[in-house]
């Protein structure tokens, strides 16, 4: 194993052990900070560090939109404002396990909106594996009883946080309408436009009164968590995945994205969260489901594309 490789798999364990603990950071954070301030903060930042990153790795004719600003604008709104806000939202009525199982899901999403798009029907192997991660998926946010968790609505968070998650594969799939841009070229210019509708809507509902906008002492005094979603989730996490992928190859690095629910799932037990029978089972349904697929994947002469996030809860997770 040359060290180039083991670089690589550094890089793929560095980025979902960042996503992995990203919304049990956000969950300390919005109690005070509501969804779209934090999710404003978080692309405020980091979307002009993508900016410069592009200068600086490609050049300056690379910060071109190419007269695609409308359609780039539209996959970076789903991605960055649809995906972050909805997946915030939804963390108000679930909890950071639920959001890293739920968000992992992605490959598997992939499938139904690739099979949607195209009309080409996944392998049956393929479709059985979709079935058990999402069975696995009902089994934790239900926790075994559908009745009692749809009487207490926590529910509702984890749809939002499946929609979220839809959003973000829609967006994932974007990048093949820009096949002679880089995964950098495509994140950092998708994310300024995507940064203009979160500043848009964020203001839109501060002046109507709905959200408060935090003053610049509350908002330093989580430093160091707001460090954690700018710096390192959207960011360090992101630059990494995408060089990991580019050294290691999709399909052996997708398997990584495993390591985002296991860690969310650590950090509950070291948190003190006991989880269930049900939560457990589900959450090990989801990780065999998605290693059964990328295994099958590699048996076939073509294999299946398979969505490299660009972000996370989580994929671009946050």
């Amino acid at each position: 194993m040359n060290r180039t490789y083991l670089i690589g798999l550094g890089l793929l364990l560095t980025a979902p052990l960042i996503w992995g603990g990203m919304f049990s950071v956000a969950n300390l954070v919005m109690p005070t900070v509501d969804p779209f301030t934090i999710t404003a903060i978080r692309y405020g930042v980091g979307a002009p560090i993508f900016i410069l990153i592009l200068l600086m790795l490609e050049g300056r004719s690379k910060v071109n939109f190419e007269g695609r600003s409308w359609r780039l604008f539209f996959y970076g709104t789903l991605g960055f404002a649809g995906f972050n806000m909805l997946a915030y939202i939804g963390l108000n009525d679930s909890s950071p396990e639920h959001a890293a199982i739920i968000l992992a899901l992605m490959p598997m999403i992939t499938v139904l909106v690739t099979w949607l798009r195209k009309g080409q029907r996944p392998a049956t192997f393929t479709l059985t594996t979709v079935g058990i991660a999402f069975l696995g998926v009902f089994l934790v946010v239900t926790n075994g009883s559908p009745e009692l968790a749809f009487e207490k609505g926590e529910v509702s968070g984890d749809l939002l946080l499946l929609i979220a998650a839809l959003c973000w594969v829609i967006y994932t799939l974007g990048a093949a309408d820009f096949p002679s841009w880089s995964a950098l070229r495509y994140t950092a210019m998708s994310s300024i436009l995507g940064t203009v509708s979160i500043f848009v809507i964020t203001a839109g509902l501060a002046l109507n009164g709905n959200i408060h906008l935090p003053t610049f002492s509350v908002i330093a005094s989580f430093g160091w968590e707001f460090f954690y979603l700018v710096i390192l989730g959207a960011v360090v996490a992101v630059l990494s995945w995408n060089a990991g992928i580019r050294i290691i190859g999709p399909l052996n690095g997708v398997l990584f994205i495993n390591l985002v629910p296991v860690t969310a799932f650590v950090i509950g037990v070291l948190q003190g969260h006991l989880f269930t029978q049900d939560e457990l089972i589900g959450a090990l349904l989801v990780v065999l489901a998605l290693i059964a697929n990328n295994l099958y994947s590699r048996r076939r002469i073509e294999p299946e594309p398979i969505p490299i996030p660009l972000d996370r809860a989580m994929v671009k997770i946050d």
